[in-house]
């Protein structure tokens, strides 16, 4: 009995899909050098699994010059199909980019003041109306910017110049208050406490002539001196017609 058609899908299984794989894989380098062999043929056989792993075979010494001989032989192919009017247009906008490019190099050598030779009295004086152009534009530029940083510098200045003027009169109101300070303390170390004072006080206060034993209370003794102080200051209000408060 013959083998039956395999319907050609995605094999589920894992385990069978990788041997198929490599069954297949096999067969297929095996073809590959029997027809390089047998027809002297350039065969080149590249393959990657679904783990990205590279399997390839080349009949030839190197597969990268078989590779170039496929992209020279594809991408030639093509540009021969081009039509020629795509061809021409694009090298007519290739002369006109080169020759921008040749007049703006020209231009710089000229403005550096080289290759003036070629030039004419006309192509001269626009060339010095443009420098000239050129160079106030650049003065203009640079004396702006030197203003920039004049009103800057200014500013800053007058920032300073106050800083310095507040500082001035903190420093003036200290050393002020260290002055008063100065003259306070000198004041009062050559004006003794109460000096001036005493010698005022003594004309109005004097002190009282009494005997310090006596004592008043319910133990109280006295002297025979301050008894007969006590009676001669008595004899006498009575001579005046006074009679103290204490004795009514």
């Amino acid at each position: 009995m013959g083998r039956g058609r395999v319907e050609l899908k995605r094999i589920e299984n894992k385990i069978n899909r990788q041997v198929t794989f490599a069954k297949r894989r096999n067969g297929l380098l095996k073809k590959a050098y029997e027809l390089s062999v047998l027809c002297d043929a350039e065969v080149a056989l590249i393959i990657f699994s679904n783990r990205g792993k590279l399997y390839e075979f080349c009949s030839s010494s190197s597969m990268p010059k078989t590779l170039e001989r496929y992209q020279k032989c594809s991408y030639g192919a093509v540009e021969v199909s081009k039509p020629a009017k795509e061809l021409e247009s694009s090298y007519r906008e290739y002369l006109k980019l080169k020759a921008r490019f040749e007049s703006l190099q020209r231009t710089q050598r000229n403005l550096l003041g080289e290759d003036l030779g070629p030039l004419n009295t006309k192509e001269l004086e626009q060339l010095e109306r443009q420098l000239d152009s050129s160079l106030k534009q650049v003065r203009s530029t640079k004396t702006q910017f030197m203003l920039d940083q004049l009103a800057d510098l200014q500013n800053k200045e007058q920032m300073l110049v106050e800083a310095n003027r507040s500082l001035t009169m903190k420093l003036e109101e200290i050393n002020s208050r260290n002055h008063y300070r100065q003259s306070w303390e000198a004041g009062d170390q050559s004006m003794p406490y109460g000096g001036p004072q005493n010698s005022h006080s003594q004309g109005f206060f004097q002190p009282l002539e009494c005997n310090p034993t006596l004592q008043i209370g319910p133990d109280y003794r006295y002297n025979a001196v301050a008894s007969d102080q006590i009676t001669a200051t008595t004899q006498a209000q009575q001579v005046n017609g006074f009679i103290p408060g204490w004795m009514l």
